[in-house]
């Protein structure tokens, strides 16, 4: 009953209107930007399947007209553009088009003399943002006019259309990918696609996982430190086991629940991003691509089952526990409010630097010294732990698990050495100043 208590009462600490309106603005701001990236996305969709081609016909020659005549044959929307000489932002002003395509004065004779001919695209920009060039280009409509003067010019040489298409593919390459000891047909692009879109969600829940934890139980303990509250709760009459045990599971709570919500939140973002684009886009191909790369992984032995993920649930876990108990040690050191984030840097420095290596390269492609480095960081197994557990390395799963579990032994030794002796209420991480601890006992006892 003791043990519930205290339970209640670091949750009822650590779950305060400051927590919930952050996870409030956090909801707010994932849909937001879900919602952002739903309307680029559509106009991204909506451009794609966008068949009107602006063209300005400086040449109106014979071949110039069959060209148009092609294309709206093809199923383009050709528009014609006025350009009075040079002014371009003339002939986009108030327009609600953003590019054309300009075919100049003798355009026919250079493609009758078997030259390459010059064509002018013309792109007004109004937006710097990343997105705003991927949309209402003139990549099209350059496709289509280079693929009718492609043809043009091979029937100059007495080129076929079937002889065309084989010198522009002269080669058929069928894919193979190999994992382990088994094979399957198709492109390793496609397989590593597919694992990363698997694989998205789980390094943000960790990281999450591990930030949350570490900052509520380090705000924990530093507060009731410098309040002078963790002084009394230690005199209480229970045990400091039942006090460490309490704290460390109520930031866990604590830190499950904030997880879960960003993930939720994550989830409404990136089903923004592509919402738009399945639901406007033809995606049959997609739909065949996505089923041959299922059977792909079936046949390559990349599926993980129930065992795998009770594994990696396991992983994390631990991860979890060395989290907390790194974080009873650092709150320990804090002695002022100000110190208490600067706690939270050695984790995050032990958390990012795992989470940018595994997403670049592989960790077990690393020189030798690098490697040992990165694999002596505790979360750089739980990071590694899918990929391992798919590629079938289950020697370097078993090793990385069993080296969490040692850092877990030795880190709570400390953590529960240093919890049940007084230097908890003294010890502090100064950096050449003197503790305020000290100098408050040394005044008292003066």
């Amino acid at each position: 009953m003791k043990f519930i208590n205290l339970l209640k009462k670091e949750l009822s600490e650590l779950i305060n209107a400051q927590m919930i309106i952050g996870l409030v603005v956090s909801l707010s701001l994932f849909w937001l930007m879900g919602n952002v990236m739903q309307s680029v996305t559509k106009e991204l969709a909506e451009d794609s399947k966008n068949t009107n081609v602006y063209v300005c016909d400086m040449d109106d020659s014979d071949l110039t007209r069959e060209l148009l005549s092609k294309l709206e044959s093809d199923g383009a929307k050709v528009n014609r553009v006025t350009v009075n000489g040079d002014d371009y932002a003339a002939a986009l002003k108030g327009k609600d088009f953003k590019s054309f395509v300009i075919i100049p004065q003798g355009f026919s004779d250079t493609v009758e003399s078997g030259k390459k001919p010059e064509l002018i695209s013309v792109t007004k920009v109004k937006s710097a943002s990343a997105f705003s060039g991927m949309t209402g280009g003139t990549e099209s409509s350059v496709a289509l006019i280079n693929n009718f003067v492609t043809g043009k010019l091979a029937g100059q040489q007495g080129v076929t259309e079937e002889e065309l298409g084989v010198i522009e593919s002269a080669i058929n390459v069928v894919d193979q990918t190999v994992v382990s000891d088994k094979s399957a047909k198709i492109s390793s692009s496609a397989i590593i696609g597919k694992i990363t879109s698997q694989n998205l969600l789980l390094p943000i829940i960790i990281l999450v996982l591990i930030m949350m934890t570490s900052q509520s139980l380090i705000a924990s303990i530093s507060n009731e430190k410098i309040d002078k509250t963790l002084e009394t709760l230690l005199s209480a009459p229970v045990s400091r086991g039942s006090v460490i045990t309490a704290k460390m599971l109520a930031a866990a709570i604590v830190a499950l629940v904030n997880a879960g919500v960003m993930m939720f939140g994550f989830s409404a973002y990136s089903k923004g991003m592509t919402g738009a684009v399945t639901s406007d886009l033809n995606v049959n191909g997609i739909l065949q691509d996505n089923l041959s790369t299922d059977e792909a992984f079936r046949q390559l032995g990349l599926n993980l089952g129930v065992t795998d993920y009770i594994l990696v649930g396991v992983q994390l876990f631990i991860t979890i526990m060395i989290c907390l108990a790194i974080s009873i040690i650092l709150g320990a050191l804090v002695n002022d409010s100000k110190s208490s984030q600067t706690m939270l840097l050695p984790i995050m420095m032990m958390v990012m630097i795992p989470w940018f290596v595994s997403m670049f390269t592989d960790v077990n492609s690393l020189s030798t010294v690098p490697k040992l480095i990165v694999y002596a960081i505790p979360f750089t197994h739980t990071f590694t732990a899918i990929p391992n557990l798919m590629f079938g390395n289950t020697t370097e799963f078993w090793i990385g698990l069993g080296y969490q579990i040692i850092v877990f032994a030795v880190v709570m030794f400390f953590a529960l050495r240093l919890f049940k002796s007084d230097k908890i209420l003294t010890m502090s991480l100064n950096f050449g100043q003197k503790s305020r601890f000290r100098r408050s006992s040394k005044t008292n006892e003066d």
